[in-house]
């Protein structure tokens, strides 16, 4: 499990990369809406290099997941990647099977057709970190010196993809006909499906197992490749893009109203901070789609509002589904990208969004008021312990005292067994849980504290993470 939540965070830096081709794909669309970059030359340019990186994913998941996952993120891990992913696609083309197997291209089974996919970009960045990790420490005798430490990381890599290609030459075509299978009967459901596979989005948010599942519909692992194919414009109008639209209204809307209860059954001395979390984070679901800092915010204290959370966001996608309507993200499902698709070939009726999603902002509140107040659950604002969202005198920009007294409260330098962060969240190991002092972490204006294992601590910094992240860093080192 703690393996699968650090893969979810190195996931996040090539999906990182998305924003940029929806914003060129966006303008072009919008300026040249009819003819695609046919009858403008401002938006042929802008729209040829956003697929640029579209196109081009499976290469961006290999490299990035790669560096995500190596010990010091060194660009030495993510060469690691390349070489695995082209070792794999190489080998497993479907001329080069054709020659291994002795049988003509045109009989070679379909699925190394495919071979270039984002599954397989995961897996090849997963597998390049991995040995990076393993061999980039690794002393050769002085005749091969040159090729010791990092050099030797890509070397590795290239031979054992060899042997990893080998066992996909069997086993890939097993994968992709289950694959095939499962996106085919979730799919085959219609807006059924997007319904279900809305409602395993978000349920599987917490292990960071819903990568995978993304991978499925809106990467090109078994055909469907939702996102490119809707910002690209090649698919079925009103059926593209079924398995994002539905996402607005949850992210845009339901969960602002889901703030808005929370923050009104806050305790009254506590209504102030929890405010302003609730704000913040309200904001960024609103307007970019990060929905992190509002969903872990309830997620563990109140389990049975996520479910709820995750029942109505494939309500979501089912209705939006049922009436095609359909919009699309390159990064995540809030305002900007809702802007900039608005205007795309495929883009149908996205303005019943906005309906679904004022709805939503009322389901939202009152289901989450009532279930709050009907079973006294424990959201922000309304712990035991009234330390939880304590005042703090540490501005949020003041990244070095934040980071100091985090490190001071988790018992200094020694207890620190390893150190790591995702988008939100510092996720730290430490050798003695009893010198773990929460109310002293708590004071360091943070969002909140969790602790998934009996030597795991969470600490949720919010978006800001990376520069408390390099603070505490230093301080350690």
């Amino acid at each position: 499990m703690k393996y699968m939540q650090r893969l979810g965070k190195a996931l996040m830096l090539p999906v990182a990369v998305l924003p940029a081709a929806a914003i060129l794909m966006g303008i072009g669309y919008w300026i040249d809406p009819s003819g695609w970059g046919g009858n403008n030359q401002i938006a042929a340019f802008l729209i040829k290099s956003g697929s640029a990186i579209i196109d081009k994913l499976p290469i961006i998941f290999a490299v990035g997941v790669a560096y995500g996952l190596s010990d010091d993120q060194d660009g030495a891990a993510s060469l690691s990647g390349l070489v695995a992913f082209l070792v794999v696609t190489t080998l497993l083309s479907s001329s080069s099977v054709a020659m291994l197997t002795g049988v003509k291209v045109e009989a070679v089974n379909a699925a190394f057709a495919k071979i270039d996919n984002a599954f397989i970009g995961i897996l090849s960045g997963v597998i390049g970190g991995l040995i990076y990790n393993k061999f980039h420490k690794t002393k050769l005798p002085d005749a091969l010196a040159f090729f010791s430490g990092k050099r030797s990381a890509p070397i590795v890599t290239s031979v054992i993809m060899m042997g990893v290609s080998l066992i996909l030459l069997f086993v890939w075509p097993v994968v992709y006909s289950a694959l095939v299978a499962f996106g085919t009967w979730m799919s085959g459901m219609g807006a059924l499906g997007a319904g279900l596979f809305g409602f395993f989005n978000r349920l599987l948010i917490p292990t960071g197992l819903h990568h995978a599942l993304n991978s499925v519909f809106w990467f090109d692992v078994i055909g469907i490749s939702d996102i490119t194919n809707f910002w690209a414009g090649t698919g079925v109008k009103g059926v593209t893009g079924m398995y994002q639209a539905g996402f607005f209204p949850v992210m845009m809307f339901g969960l602002v109203g889901a703030a808005l209860a929370m923050y009104q059954t806050a305790s009254p001395d506590r209504k102030k901070i929890t405010g302003s979390l609730m704000l913040a984070a309200g904001f960024a679901s609103f307007f970019t789609g990060v929905t992190e800092p509002l969903e872990f915010s309830f997620m563990f204290v109140a389990p049975a509002l996520y479910l709820v959370h995750a029942v109505l966001t494939g309500v979501s996608l089912f209705v939006a589904a049922t009436l095609h309507t359909t919009a699309g993200f390159g990064f995540s499902a809030g305002f900007v990208d809702y802007v900039l698709s608005f205007r795309l070939p495929l883009a149908n009726q996205p303005y019943l969004l906005i309906v679904i999603g004022i709805v939503y902002f009322f389901i939202y509140y009152f289901l989450f008021k009532f279930l709050i107040t009907k079973f006294n659950l424990k959201t922000p604002g309304r712990e035991t312990d009234i330390e939880e969202f304590a005042e703090s005198d540490i501005d949020d920009k003041e990244f070095g005292a934040m980071a100091a007294l985090i490190l001071e409260g988790l018992g200094g330098v020694d207890n620190i067994a390893s150190t790591d962060h995702c988008v939100t969240r510092l996720r730290l190991e430490v050798v003695d849980p009893s010198k773990v002092d929460d109310a002293k972490i708590k004071r360091a204006n943070i969002r909140g504290i969790m602790k998934p294992g009996k030597n795991s601590v969470q600490v949720i910094v919010g978006p800001q993470v990376q520069f408390v992240y390099d603070e505490f860093k230093k301080l350690v080192k």
